[in-house]
């Protein structure tokens, strides 16, 4: 008989708990007459675990890279499923009723996510922090920076068709794991629902395997990677224009605002903010283009800006040029001092040239190193291997 469902538990030393989240998903398969399997993703357990999910009937799948990440990948991978549900061993989460879940699937949806806010968080399930400030300013986050329409952007019950977490290619092994799938769903335009569910109180006895602080850095931190038009582009964008108009202005003269006045020492700031944010643009670029190298981010579907960006050999040219324009104002502030007469030298102004120069000469450099490290990643790499004969067998 084909399997419809496969529900899947990350597991790590989860024996207090493993028996009655096994229990309830089978009671679920039981009741609504699914073809399913349970599976239990072991990441190394020493307390037993394996053998209880193994008496229980459940199908264990040992995964030794550790990691969150690592063991829903691989007990998915191991799926036999056209359907995927995932939740946490702990029973914090209901496997008996998983109903709402399986319907969205059966109608047509890619990816649905568990609300623990919609369907109710029990007294001590949810520390205030998580509940009030992490995953509220988390989601948020998430649904600014790619448009997601999830309200509990990492709520650990969700479900999937196994053609569809194929399709996002998750590359991440830890905590990262849950927002790279939501990231890429969006991303990738796939149909992602909600359905309410209830969070109960952890039933393990020891501490759990969650950071608040640290795991909600590394989600946050791994959006802000994500984005890199946020992280990068605009803030660099922002830099240079603030930097190139009050540069150009105080390039031809100093400006007075009330007792201040504004000069060199300005200027220099200004072309600091030019060249940081130029550096910052081509940022954006190179980890765009390494992300989607990688497998990290999705390949979009028409050539973006960062395939239309001109290719090393251009790239190297349109360097050499800013740094032939630099070069230029090298040579205009050398005549200027050479033609100054001896005690009117106009030092302000030899500065002022030295400074564009400097710019100049910086941001063609930038673009030409830029553009040779853009070529390695894009050179193409053998992603196969073929298999070596014995030699010693050849005659």
């Amino acid at each position: 008989m084909s399997v419809e469902l496969s529900i899947v538990m990350p597991c790590l030393n989860e024996a207090e708990t493993l028996e009655i989240c096994i229990v309830k998903a089978r009671a679920f398969l039981d009741r609504t007459g699914i073809s399913g399997e349970i599976i239990v993703a072991d990441n190394g357990s020493t307390d037993g675990s394996q053998d209880i999910a193994k008496r229980l009937g459940a199908r264990v799948v040992p995964v030794p890279v550790r990691g969150y990440g690592a063991a829903l990948y691989a007990g998915v991978m191991a799926a036999r499923g056209t359907y995927c549900v995932m939740g946490d061993s702990d029973d914090s989460y209901d496997f008996a009723n998983l109903d709402a879940f399986v319907a969205e699937l059966r109608a047509g949806a890619d990816v649905v996510m568990g609300n623990r806010f919609r369907g109710g968080i029990e007294p001590g399930a949810m520390p205030w922090k998580n509940r009030y400030i992490g995953n509220p300013v988390l989601t948020a986050i998430g649904k600014f920076l790619f448009a997601c329409p999830a309200g509990d952007f990492h709520c650990g019950l969700r479900a999937f068709t196994k053609a569809a977490f194929v399709r996002l290619d998750l590359r991440t092994t830890g905590m990262e794991f849950a927002s790279e799938m939501v990231i890429k769903a969006a991303l990738m335009n796939m149909k992602l629902v909600e359905v309410p569910t209830r969070l109960y109180p952890d039933g393990r006895s020891r501490p759990p395997h969650l950071r608040p602080f640290r795991d909600g850095w590394r989600h946050l931190r791994f959006m802000l990677l994500f984005s890199p038009n946020w992280l990068f582009l605009y803030p660099g964008l922002a830099l240079m224009a603030v930097g190139f108009i009050a540069g150009g202005v105080l390039y031809f003269n100093p400006v007075y605002i009330g007792d201040i006045r504004l000069s060199i020492d300005t200027l220099i700031y200004c072309a600091t903010m030019i060249e940081v944010g130029f550096q910052s643009v081509l940022f954006m670029l190179l980890s765009r283009v390494f992300a989607i190298q990688e497998g990290l981010f999705p390949r979009p579907a028409a050539p973006s800006y960062v395939d239309r960006f001109p290719g090393f050999e251009n790239g190297v040219m349109a360097g050499l040029a800013i740094v032939a324009i630099g070069c230029g104002f090298v040579i205009h502030a050398m005549r200027v001092w050479a033609n100054a007469h001896f005690g009117n030298l106009d030092v302000e102004s030899i500065t002022r040239i030295v400074i564009v120069s400097s710019v100049f000469l910086s941001m063609g450099l930038e673009i030409i190193f830029s553009s040779f490290l853009l070529g390695m990643f894009r050179l193409n790499i053998r992603a196969f291997s073929v298999p070596v004969g014995d030699e010693s067998k050849a005659g």
